[in-house]
């Protein structure tokens, strides 16, 4: 069996603070970043604090997520110079998938272009 990989144990809680600064370093907004979350997991806003402060697992934080968004299969390209699309590990994926969305809200795509409408 290969290793887990560490982000699968590491606090969504330690994590989620980068993201927001990711977005506030490119005049975007910690509601900006809420909102991907809120799209991308099911979860509504109650639910991504209580996470964050439960300190859950990124393991956790999407087997418990009400409902991954399909749209989210339409979420191509590179992060950290791996190709999303070809990611295996489905929980990986779906690390990758969020970290491609904060890179593109970073990058000052449009909400609209970032949710997939």
């Amino acid at each position: 069996m290969a290793a887990r990989h560490r982000i699968f144990s590491t606090p969504f809680a330690s994590v989620y603070p980068s993201y927001v600064q990711k977005a506030e370093r490119k005049n975007r907004t910690k509601a900006e970043v809420d909102e991907i979350l809120r799209w991308l997991t099911g979860y509504d806003q109650a639910g991504i604090e209580r996470q964050i402060e439960l300190r859950t697992d990124f393991e956790t934080f999407f087997a418990e997520a009400p409902a991954f968004h399909p749209n989210a299969a339409l979420v191509k390209g590179v992060v950290c110079g791996v190709r999303v699309e070809e990611v295996e590990d489905p929980l990986m994926q779906r690390i990758r998938i969020l970290d491609k969305l904060i890179d593109e809200l970073a990058k000052g795509r449009p909400m609209g272009k970032i949710l997939r409408q």
